[in-house]
């Protein structure tokens, strides 16, 4: 069977590829995974359809480790397929796409040369990256005249060849789209950047023209890309189409980027003019807030309550005939007043978030999620508890048993292999995953319970009093310790019951 490339594409294809093959480039991408080809990629695909830009992406990996992924984007002459499935509207859809925005994919490690004329083109205009969070941090390396390793170092060292080039003229700064999870990622992005510049001494006047002429976004991105997808579906799709794609890559339909900036660079860049869900905004906090606590406070919410039934995934849960009703529930009636932002625009989102959960194609494990659960319920839900609690209220009942399946699920020992164990309400043995400090604390308090015999309440008190855990003392919020209590009382009873 054909590998996909441009000789394999139709007529109308191929002239699709001719253009963004000889269109200017006028993006530099730092990253070649899954997240920006289903995202950013598809995003430019959709403009260049409409006819709204005329630019093209140049394509490298961030670390020599992902060379093999751009040497076989390459060999499809940059192209490669998008298939977006899941619900909309609660019908299902699978949309496929050939995406050929890229004019260029190599390894800046093995053609320093080739990236040093990119960044010094007169027409590129936008760095747009996604190098996971451990890509934007600073680590001392020494100036060399490249390859440098680091993604930030790597721009430092761009910018100054750049700033030389163009002797500091205004209007030769670039626009940079950071796409990593980090809180105010742009502004990251240019302290590291900066911090660079100091280690190798580069001129005041280079880091002025950094700081006035050069733009650093920080943006917010949401859509889950699946990746590739299983090798049974795969076939089936090749043998469907005629060709094999090894980039072959799948995402929901559903897609948020919120970019702090003015709307005129819509028409740099013209996303909402492409009717893409973006969102030039002055201020990331209205969106970052809405989906740590609706989105991210579900998931935390659901996953230790899910996992002590032995519900193992996300759309299970939200199946289930009781679960899935006091997890909408908990959002609509408890999260969603507690936030000081439009109730209306606050439960569309709550809407889209429930209908990303109920996708088929996306088998979220609640494990996963249940991972490094007490940081996660300190930032995700605990802040929505605290609303209450400053108000003099007590906790709704249904927050409360989110914060008690939570330290129900950390009801552990350890074991002999050094790791953590519970066991779900049917006795099911499971496996904790977090901070070895904070396991160690837990477990050591679920222990002295245990051999003294004393009430889930009077424990509940001890591990609400942890600030080490929550930043606070939580056995001083109204009410809160006895609905905690209560809660692990009534499973306690039950579990007596069934021996």
């Amino acid at each position: 069977m054909n590998r996909l490339n441009q000789q394999w594409a139709n007529d109308t294809d191929r002239e699709r590829i001719a253009a963004a093959k000889t269109a200017p480039i006028t993006i530099l991408q730092v990253g070649e995974g899954n997240f920006l080809r289903g995202f950013f990629d598809w995003m430019i695909q959709t403009c260049r359809d409409q006819g709204l830009f005329r630019g093209s992406i140049a394509v490298t990996q961030p670390r020599p480790a992902g060379k093999p992924k751009i040497e076989e984007l390459a060999a499809q002459d940059g192209l490669y397929t998008l298939v977006i499935r899941g619900l909309e509207n609660g019908e299902a859809v699978e949309r496929k796409e050939l995406i050929s925005v890229f004019a260029e994919a190599f390894d800046p490690y093995s053609n320093w040369t080739r990236l040093m004329e990119l960044a010094l083109s007169p027409e590129l205009r936008f760095v747009v990256s996604n190098t996971t969070e451990a890509g934007i941090a600073y680590r001392p390396e020494p100036l060399s005249e490249g390859p440098i390793q680091s993604f930030p170092g790597k721009l430092a060292f761009l910018l100054y060849q750049r700033y030389l080039k163009y002797e500091g003229e205004a209007d030769k700064g670039l626009i940079f789209l950071p796409c990593e999870l980090l809180d105010r990622n742009g502004d990251a992005l240019r302290d590291v950047v900066l911090r660079y510049a100091e280690d190798w001494r580069f001129p005041e006047a280079f880091k002025r023209w950094v700081l006035e002429h050069n733009r650093f976004l920080n943006s917010l991105v949401d859509r889950i890309v699946t990746g590739y997808p299983g090798d049974q579906q795969a076939e089936a799709w090749f043998e469907e189409w005629g060709y094999r794609d090894p980039m072959l890559t799948t995402a929901e339909p559903y897609h948020l980027w919120a970019i702090e900036a003015e709307p005129e660079l819509d028409e740099l860049l013209p996303l909402r003019q492409a009717g893409l869900n973006v969102h030039w905004t002055t201020d990331l906090r209205p969106f970052s807030t809405r989906k740590v606590r609706i989105l991210n406070g579900a998931h935390t919410w659901m996953a230790p309550l899910g996992l002590l039934h032995g519900v193992e995934h996300v759309r299970e849960l939200l199946e289930h005939d009781v679960l899935g009703k006091l997890v909408r529930e908990t959002v609509y009636a408890d999260i969603v007043p507690s936030l000081p932002y439009s109730a209306e625009e606050l439960k569309a989102y709550a809407d889209t978030v429930f209908e990303r959960f109920g996708n088929p194609y996306i088998r979220h494990r609640l494990a996963d999620i249940a991972m490094n659960s007490l940081s996660k319920f300190k930032t995700r839900l605990l802040p929505t508890i605290r609303v209450y609690a400053d108000e003099g209220e007590a906790a709704p009942e249904r927050l409360a048993l989110g914060l008690a399946s939570l330290l129900r699920y950390y009801r552990i020992r350890r074991s002999a292999d050094g790791s953590f164990e519970g066991t779900t309400l049917a006795g099911e043995r499971y496996v904790v995953r977090d901070d070895q400090a904070l396991l160690e604390l837990i477990a050591g308090i679920w222990e002295d319970a245990r051999l003294s015999g004393e009430s889930p309440e009077r424990t509940v008190g001890k591990l609400l009093a942890q600030t080490s855990i929550w930043g606070a003392d939580l056995s001083e919020w109204p009410g809160l310790a006895a609905s905690v209590g209560a809660w692990l009382q009534a499973w306690e009873n039950k579990e007596a019951g069934q021996q």
